[in-house]
């Protein structure tokens, strides 16, 4: 994983009132909701006796609290109370365990996996284009894959006829003209696709395929947001989220402003779920057997034309974890 990125890591819906434990990044977790509401999270193992705080419980005053001896522990990690020292008794500045910072917006709770983050941390972006004015149904789904393969899987234009014959990848397009990489930014890219039926053509390539291009495309934030842009009222929207070097929770959701009445937003909503999830089983289907887990800007792979999002994904990830180290 990159360090120093904010990372989309659960659903708002995940954390209500009590502490949640979870594995994510490789790392485990806890994370809960101070007095205002606000998330906070930190590493899930107590300072004092190695305990999971994630087992403890959330008390009035917003901090955590430890289920063995009742350490309370804040947002950034500190501890507050020693119950066994007295309430008044100073906490040495030792008692403490590493916490993240993060940020909750559009229905994600984000955390800025690092070490030191910058005094003037700026929050994480999403898609400017996915305003307040769509609806979503959502679905979580667990993948035996590193991160960066799912991520690869939904740049991957070459795939679509094979894997997804009866499904989004129909009409039997097999030959990739381009496809168009169109950086937005240093750590945003579009993806135009232009597959058509294999005539004996000769595939274009990306520098022949004139603008303007379609409105459709594939969009991919740093380090884990992506978005099918199939037209101005409708999205597919992924995040790609670590949970270690082997699992990956695909959070999936389906956005759609053309239905607007309560009721029946809500039951589409609901109802588009099951095909986004039936297809990307398809794609887990196969994308569970790749190896090596994680990819690489170099490994021993054979890459075409086709590939050239996928070359680029790489790319930037590998100067994102260069600059990291």
């Amino acid at each position: 994983m990159i360090p120093n990125q904010w990372y989309v890591v659960l659903d708002s819906t995940q954390v209500k009132n009590k502490p949640v434990g979870v594995t994510r990044m490789g790392e485990k977790l806890v994370f809960w909701r101070d007095a205002s509401g606000k998330v906070a999270c930190a590493r899930d193992r107590c300072a004092h006796r190695g305990v999971a705080l994630s087992k403890g419980k959330v008390m009035p005053a917003g901090t955590l609290q430890c289920p063995f001896h009742g350490f309370e522990y804040d947002a950034s990690g500190r501890v507050t109370k020693i119950p066994a020292n007295g309430r008044l008794a100073p906490v040495p500045e030792r008692f403490k365990v590493h916490s993240y910072p993060t940020h909750e917006a559009h229905g994600f709770i984000w955390i800025w996996w690092g070490e030191n983050p910058p005094e003037n941390l700026k929050p994480p972006r999403f898609f400017e284009d996915i305003t307040p004015d769509f609806s979503y149904g959502a679905a979580r789904d667990p993948w035996d894959a590193h991160y960066s393969r799912v991520i690869e899987n939904q740049l991957d234009v070459v795939h679509l006829p094979f894997v997804h014959s009866n499904t989004i990848g129909r009409g039997n397009r097999v030959l990739v003209n381009g496809p168009v990489v169109e950086w937005r930014g240093e750590d945003t890219f579009r993806v135009y696709v232009f597959n058509e039926q294999d005539r004996g053509q000769t595939p274009r390539k990306p520098e022949d395929i004139p603008g303007p291009y379609p409105t459709f495309h594939l969009e991919f934030q740093f380090p884990n947001l992506w978005q099918n842009y199939i037209s101005d009222d409708v999205r597919v929207v992924a995040a790609f989220v670590p949970v270690d070097a082997e699992h990956t929770l695909l959070y999936l959701r389906f956005y759609q402003r053309f239905m607007r009445l309560p009721v029946l937003r809500h039951l589409l909503n609901a109802l588009a779920m099951p095909f986004n999830v039936y297809v990307a089983h398809q794609d887990r289907r196969v994308v569970t057997t790749q190896v090596p887990k994680p990819s690489a800007l170099r490994m021993d792979e054979k890459l075409i034309q086709g590939d050239r999002p996928i070359v680029e994904y790489r790319r930037r990830r590998q100067e994102l974890l260069d600059a990291a180290h």
